[in-house]
């Protein structure tokens, strides 16, 4: 989930204390006495009655969400927080406040770069594009064998909610939806380092984290012949940008993002990251100040109407588990959060109360991870309460006591950015750059990072990485095959599939998986300690690390649908 994706990350610097947003006024404007808030109104209220008390607490309004209730707001006033927050129309206001740095790594994605240079062994079978070989996943979701059913249809849009989208890779711009794209976050230089425009908003088509167009090559790198493919190579892709550059997700983008896919009529978007800053947002958790405790209440209502928003406007919502190795439905405590603007704190973690976001949230189609063992992979969430289904997002220390034990293969292959690549550290011990100023691959990294031209010159690059948010994309990518095999056209020419009917038939096609036995796994062979243990709860039909079993591209364009039937 994003690239600092887990609770587990390494803790960085404060970043944007205090805040739920990362939609604030660029850093590059003039300096001014007026601050800006997220504010967010109560159930059943109006959004001129909102707008009237941010006024009468000493705000203006200066960007709205009416759908959801959620203003931006700018205020000179040093108790407008308070003030706002004690209105009887309003549950909160957040401060957008940046004072940190861009974060390291992420410690699960980028896990042991440099390991075992062994591979997973080639998979037999026909394949379209000369990467294939490499995916795994591909093989098991079967959608090397669902293309030649349906391929994806060109009308179906797949929303990435991510970092961006490299619409430059030869392998992304086939696909890439130029006219419905859009950037919803604005950089943060405390955060994202130095604006790459002017207005710091980075063009469409662009990723500067490249988490994003990783997740958008799993999910429909086009079958050309060339570099790889990906679940449904044809259909659309949008970038809907509402991460920062380096892994942050705040409230305002996302929430806006979700709002524009509604109102878009975008099919399927994938979600591989939580809403920071909080790893779980509680209702009124007694470790949390008063001022916290309102910020979460805020955060929580805002996600909640945007999916319910994005969910009735017909969007199929998938999201990442999340990459803790913990129960969702009987959580630890917390001991990242808040993941920036203060030093974390433990918080203990009432589930009745405490939601992980967006994961947790209504209509969200939570995936966990899967190595190429089928094994639940040891950092993946699970739990019956959350999980939905399974997915292959890549385990590297699968196959443990076998060659492929701990290497590259293990992991997920697909679309990465060049700009990306040349910034980032070979390891955390090892600062050279991953691909040189010219586009060259360093040796020490020849089994992570794959090369491909084509005869013009033109260059796509590629790079392994895993987690849940490897695994979410391949259950979007079936997600977007079901559309396309069973759509219909709607009113004014539109094309799309009830996203209940969706997921009912994600659900009834995926691969049934028991749980393992014994039902109490353990990592002790892969080097983990007991915080790792993980005990599957449920049946055949349904458990708790495979839902209702692992997505099956083939089953879910080949099998008839049925409207009304149950999972």
């Amino acid at each position: 989930m994003s690239k600092r994706f887990t609770a587990g990350a390494v803790k960085t610097a404060a970043v944007l204390a205090l805040t739920a947003s990362g939609l604030g006024v660029p850093a590059s404007a003039a300096p001014t006495s007026a601050r800006t808030f997220t504010v967010v109104a109560e159930d059943g209220v109006a959004a001129d009655t909102a707008v009237a008390a941010i006024r009468a607490a000493g705000g203006t309004v200066v960007a709205r969400s009416d759908e959801v209730g959620m203003f931006q707001v700018s205020s000179d006033r040093a108790d407008f927080a308070a003030r706002a927050t004690a209105a009887p129309a309003l549950i909160a206001a957040a401060e957008q406040k940046a004072i940190g740095r861009k974060p390291k790594l992420d410690r699960v994605e980028q896990e042991q770069v440099l390991a075992n240079a062994a591979g997973a062994a080639a998979k037999k079978g026909a394949k379209l594009d000369p990467l294939d070989e490499k995916l795994w996943g591909l093989e098991m979701v079967r959608a090397d064998r669902a293309r030649k059913i349906e391929p994806g249809d060109r009308r179906v849009t797949v929303g990435v909610l991510d970092t961006g989208v490299d619409a430059s890779n030869p392998d992304i711009a086939p696909n890439f939806n130029w006219s419905l794209s859009r950037n919803f976050a604005p950089d943060l230089t405390d955060v994202d380092g130095p604006c790459e425009v002017p207005s710091c908003l980075d063009p469409v088509g662009t990723d500067d984290g490249g988490h994003g167009t990783h997740v958008a090559g799993t999910i429909g790198a086009a079958a050309n012949g060339f570099g790889l493919s990906g679940v449904a190579p044809n259909v659309s892709l949008v970038e809907l940008k509402g991460g920062q550059d380096s892994g942050y997700f705040f409230l305002d983008p996302v929430v806006n993002a979700l709002v524009y896919a509604g109102r878009t009529g975008i099919d399927v978007v994938n979600m591989s990251f939580y809403v920071d800053p909080w790893l779980y947002n509680c209702t009124a958790n007694p470790a949390d100040s008063p001022e916290d405790q309102a910020e979460q209440r805020a955060i929580i209502k805002a996600m909640k109407r945007a999916l319910t928003f994005a969910h009735n406007k017909g969007v199929t919502l998938v999201g990442a588990l999340g990459n803790n190795n913990e129960d969702l439905g009987a959580p630890r405590t917390d001991t990242s959060s808040p993941d920036y603007g203060a030093d974390p704190y433990p918080r203990p973690i009432d589930n009745n109360s405490c939601w992980d976001l967006p994961t947790e949230g209504p209509h969200v189609i939570g995936v966990s991870s899967v190595g190429p063992s089928g094994k639940k992979a040891d950092f993946s969430n699970y739990g019956t309460e959350q999980i939905s289904v399974a997915a292959p997002g890549g385990f590297a220390r699968d196959g443990f006591g076998t060659p492929t034990y701990n290497s590259p293969g293990n992991r997920i292959l697909s679309t990465y950015p060049l700009k990306v690549l040349q910034e980032e550290p070979i390891s955390a011990t090892i600062p050279d750059p991953r691909v040189d100023a010219n586009g060259n691959i360093d040796p020490r990294v020849a089994t992570l990072v794959f090369k491909q031209c084509k005869a013009n010159g033109e260059c796509g690059y590629y790079t392994y990485l895993q987690g849940t948010s490897m695994a979410s994309p391949h259950a979007a990518g079936v997600a977007a095959l079901i559309v396309s095999r069973y759509g219909k056209t709607e009113r004014r020419g539109g094309f799309g599939m009830a996203p209940d009917l969706v997921e009912q038939h994600l659900y009834r096609t995926a691969a049934e998986h028991a749980c393992p036995e014994p039902r109490l796994q353990q990592y002790r062979n892969e080097g983990r300690d007991e915080t790792y243990d993980a005990y599957c709860a449920g049946g055949v039909n349904f458990n708790g690390f495979y839902g209702y079993g692992i997505v099956d591209a083939y089953a879910a364009v080949k099998t008839p649908l049925k409207p009304n039937a149950q999972p």
